[in-house]
């Protein structure tokens, strides 16, 4: 442990980071008192963290930044956790990607978006929800009663009438005027009262509008609104938690095992649960100090912000926290911990739902680790392989060839590790010349960096195996990690051609001449198929997005006088390459800013 003088450091609030060998960044704190609480770590007793010993044999020197107030410090670390992401410090892992739906009621005619990212840019947004396909089907029904637009303003008002939706009943078109500006307001205020679960408040409104036209003998209007309210009726979905009050809570639950923590968050929206996340963590703060930091790790990004924290158990930092939550938010958030009542048992579901999520884990993690186990001993692979990368080649007659790779970490996709290759050194179309030059950037990147994986999958049969081989003992890797080949099943026929019996997937072993096989249905199989496809899956849309890249260049760049600048504001002016095709030469020769020259030489070069 290093020894130093502790009344060289301020009685301030501030941020204090730990760093190691090469000044890495080990650990980033916030504190009232910099100098009381640097005093922690180095008392006889320490500070009561299972860590802080492991912790502080590593650090080589300490240095502190000083704050106004202690709210500057806590943005002050945050912003040094997400630059820094030190090893001893909170990492959030989510195995989903949630979903909100946006409406921005500063649009004249606002639409609803399905995103997957929370902006601070005034617009409203519901959710979470954890299924995008679920929340789409529920959009469907609302475009039913409420139907506001599905596509851009500018783009749909160039067509020459209404598109398909408005003639289903499903648009209220007004791109071309079909609606005015208040009518459509009204559809939009009906939207949002059901994203926010006021259905009773919807159907009231709409009654009164349909007694209305029916007294103003408008039969036509009130059939309409009794359609409306009946397909409330039957497609919103209605729970039977509702007796938690109004407004939006998040609930927090906390379970602890061992060393590991599960910390789950229930999303209850105008008094309905409509979702939950979890989050594995290493236990390796004390708990409330743990929660403190889950939350200013989780709420510090693009998420949706309640009324109201419910939490387990108080927070020496709940008024901070809810000050700063508050300023994110713009309205007054509050952290509370319920001791009876709903809201207490809110908290105790909470917590139920943190200990079933933690033992879910441990068996899927469990099951993970027999299927990788399997293919261990299947591929007789060196050592346990935690890590498999699986690659692929992808090119059309030779052309903008590109490699991909798609990397399991404990049997789970790793996005954040996937890589993708242009392929530099080889012309035409050779994929055993394209595999060498990718394996070849890979490895020697791996040993320098010292990430190398325990298997490596190939899409192809002995010939890319053989590729894959030979570069492992270039390397001097040929028995440390193993090499597999999966080839696609084979299709057997009878006399007239027709399909009667179709292989398993086979997959080959360097020095092996027969094929490995899995039974069908096998986990293992199925893991392996999954990673296949997904290299493919990667490797064919970034293959994709070269060769679109590549045609729009080729047709417009390659023009004297069109450069990049140019070439997006035709994109953006006309909305297409094959509307600039289509176009006439006037139509070109109207866009504000080019010059006539230029439109003429831009309709020849398409033309021909």
């Amino acid at each position: 442990m290093i020894d130093i003088d502790l009344k060289k450091y301020p009685l301030a609030p501030g941020v204090y980071q730990m760093f190691g060998e090469n000044d890495e960044v080990l650990y980033v704190g916030k504190a009232k008192l910099l100098r009381h609480r640097l005093r922690s770590y180095f008392s006889a007793g320490g500070d009561g963290r299972l860590h802080i010993p492991l912790l502080m044999e590593k650090v080589q020197r300490i240095e502190t930044i000083i704050t106004d107030t202690e709210k500057e410090a806590l943005l002050l670390e945050n912003t040094l956790i997400k630059k820094h992401r030190p090893h001893y410090n909170i990492d959030l892992r989510d195995d989903k990607t949630y979903v909100s739906v946006r409406i921005d009621l500063n649009d004249p005619f606002p639409l609803m978006q399905v995103v997957r990212q929370v902006k601070n840019d005034g617009a409203h947004y519901f959710g979470p929800y954890s299924s995008a396909s679920a929340i789409r089907e529920t959009l469907k029904e609302i475009y039913r009663i409420f139907p506001l637009r599905h596509s851009s303003i500018e783009r749909c008002s160039k067509r020459g009438r209404p598109c398909l939706f408005h003639q289903i009943g499903q648009c209220s078109a007004p791109c071309h005027g079909k609606i005015s500006q208040p009518d459509y307001r009204k559809l939009v205020d009906g939207v949002i009262q059901l994203l926010e679960g006021r259905e009773s408040e919807v159907v009231e409104r709409l009654q009164q509008r349909m007694t209305e036209a029916s007294e103003g003998m408008l039969f036509e209007e009130a059939a309409r609104l009794r359609d409306q309210i009946l397909s409330i009726e039957r497609s919103v979905e209605r729970q039977k938690v509702t007796e938690y009050g109004g407004g939006n809570q998040d609930v927090i639950g906390l379970h602890q095992d061992g060393g590991e923590v599960e910390v789950t968050i229930l999303f209850v929206r105008q008094g309905r649960l409509i979702g939950r996340r979890s989050y594995p963590l290493e236990w390796k703060l004390d708990l409330t100090e743990l929660l403190s930091a889950f939350l200013q790790e989780y709420y510090s990004g693009q998420v949706i912000l309640p009324d109201q924290l419910l939490l387990p158990f108080p927070l020496e930092s709940a008024d901070l926290l809810g000050e700063w939550l508050s300023e994110k938010r713009g309205k007054k958030v509050f952290l509370t911990t319920p001791q009876r009542g709903e809201k207490k048992r809110l908290c105790l579901m909470a917590q139920k739902n943190a200990v079933e999520s933690y033992r879910q884990r441990g068996q899927r993690q469990k099951a993970r680790e027999q299927v990788l186990d399997e293919l261990r001993t299947k591929f007789q692979v060196p050592s346990f392989p935690e890590r498999i990368e699986c690659y692929d080649i992808s090119n059309v007659q030779g052309n903008q060839s590109v490699g991909s790779m798609v990397v399991l970490l404990k049997g789970e996709p790793a996005k954040a590790e996937y890589r993708r290759f242009k392929i530099k050194t080889v012309e035409g179309a050779d994929d055993y010349a394209s595999l060498r030059e990718v394996l070849h950037r890979r490895l020697e990147r791996g040993i320098s960096d010292g990430c190398l994986p325990q298997m490596i999958l190939i899409d192809g049969g002995k010939g890319q195996l053989g590729v894959l081989t030979h570069v492992l003992n270039d390397f001097g890797l040929g028995g440390k990690i193993g090499a597999v080949g999966i080839a696609k099943s084979r299709v057997f026929a009878n006399v007239h051609g027709k399909v009667v019996e179709r292989s398993e997937e086979r997959f080959f072993l360097p020095g092996r001449k027969n094929p490995i096989s899995f039974r069908h249905g096998s986990a293992a199989l199925f893991l392996l198929e999954r990673l296949r496809d997904e290299a493919h899956r990667f490797a064919i849309t970034y293959h994709r997005k070269i060769r679109n890249k590549a045609t729009l260049r080729s047709s417009l760049e390659d023009i004297p006088g069109v450069g990049p600048a140019r070439r997006k504001a035709l994109l953006k002016y006309f909305g297409s390459l094959k509307k600039i095709r289509a176009a006439s030469l006037e139509d070109i020769q109207k866009m504000p800013g080019l010059p006539a020259r230029l439109a003429d030489e831009i309709y020849s070069a398409l033309k021909n």
